[in-house]
Parts: structure tokens; C-alpha cells; sequence
């Protein structure tokens, strides 16, 4: 649920604005759902920057968990940095705030580190466009593939894919004629490998 509100004024002219601007936000959601966005004159931001409307968002099947996102309208905030008028509206959301939640009420189980199924080892400077070609075909047929960052020494590259718990570790030829290798780091096998045919076990 989004809550609406316009931030009142002690003078019955920003008072109209403010109520205008509220009326006029409603109407142009009105086609949501009904009940998905109501107004409410209890919300008041702290922040000064905001002009205008502000804005905190609920989640519909938990309404007594409170805001889960915030925002509004500010008129003044941008110029402040870029040195001319830049209206606009935006939003936070409270990401820990949800997955706290969503862990508490057992929505997210234990999974891998990371979704990399294959890290592809960068042997040296000058063979970085043969693992990046090794790297794209193995993403053509749709595994998950990270090419390392950069030509560090081959443990630390075997290290880094054991700490991010990625189970294979791709060798693509060290010179010109030599066959791709691949290590399984659960069993320690490292065997020849084609990148057109190869697939992980299970």
C-alpha cells in the first residue's frame, strides 16, 4: 500500500496547495486497485528538502509491519549540486528491513554463495581474448560463466572461485595448441574439456 500525503503548511495558502497537490496525485491513480493508495494526514517527514507530496509504502499482506519504502517530492534538492532547477520525486526501500522479514518468516533458504557455475582463469594479459571467447561459448549454451578480473597468479584465481563457492574452475589453453581443462574443486579431478560439448555433473 502507498500512503499519500501533502505536507501542510500553517497558512490556508499552502494549505490549498498542498491539498490540491494530494487531490490532483489521487486522481491520477486512481485506476490502481481500490485501496492500494489512500491518502493519509498523519504522515509527516522529517527531511526539510521535501516540497511536496511524500510518499511511504506498506507491504498488503503485512499493513501492521510499517513502511517499508519513503519518498516525496522536492523541488530543491538537485539544484543544490547541479546548479540548476531539477524537480523530481523519489523513493527509498528498506531492503534490509525486508529481508529481515522475509528470513524470520523462512521465505529464503540456504543456496549457493554465488550463481556462477564455472569461473574461467585468466592466464596472462595476452591470453585474455581466448578466456573471453572461451567464457562467451560457454554462456551460449547457457551456463553460468565469470571470467576472472584480472592475469593474478592461477592459485589466487582457484582461490577466489573456492571462497565464492563456484564448483568448477576452467583452464583455457596457457599457449596456442593446447587443450581447455577443467577442475571440479568438490572432487579435485581436473580433466580435458571442450567448451561446445562440456556440461557439469549433475
Amino acid at each position: 500500500m502507498v500512503d499519500a500525503v501533502a505536507e501542510l503548511g500553517s497558512s490556508g495558502a499552502l494549505l490549498d496547495e498542498g491539498l490540491a497537490e494530494l487531490a490532483y496525485v489521487l486522481g491520477e491513480l486512481a485506476d490502481l486497485p481500490a485501496g492500494s493508495v489512500v491518502a493519509d494526514l498523519s504522515i509527516a517527514r522529517g527531511l526539510d528538502y521535501y516540497t511536496g507530496t511524500v510518499y511511504e509504502g506498506k507491504l498488503t499482506d503485512a499493513p501492521t509491519f510499517g513502511s517499508i519504502c519513503s519518498g516525496g517530492r522536492y523541488d530543491n534538492l538537485a539544484g543544490e549540486f547541479i546548479r540548476r532547477d531539477l524537480p523530481g520525486v523519489g523513493m527509498s526501500i528498506g531492503l534490509s528491513r525486508l529481508f529481515a522479514k522475509f528470513v524470520a518468516e523462512g521465505r529464503f533458504t540456504d543456496g549457493a554463495k554465488s550463481p556462477t557455475q564455472v569461473l574461467v582463469v585468466l592466464p596472462s594479459a595476452d591470453r585474455r581474448p581466448a578466456a573471453l571467447a572461451t567464457a562467451a561459448a560457454l554462456r551460449a549454451r547457457g551456463l553460468r560463466v565469470e571470467t576472472y578480473h584480472e592475469a593474478a597468479k592461477i592459485g589466487n584465481q582457484i582461490r577466489y572461485a573456492s571462497r565464492k563457492l563456484i564448483p568448477y574452475v576452467w583452464f583455457p589453453p596457457f599457449e596456442d595448441g593446447k587443450p581447455h581443462e577443467v577442475k571440479d574443486l568438490g572432487s579435485g579431478e581436473q580433466t580435458a574439456a571442450d567448451p561446445a560439448t562440456w556440461q557439469p555433473a549433475g
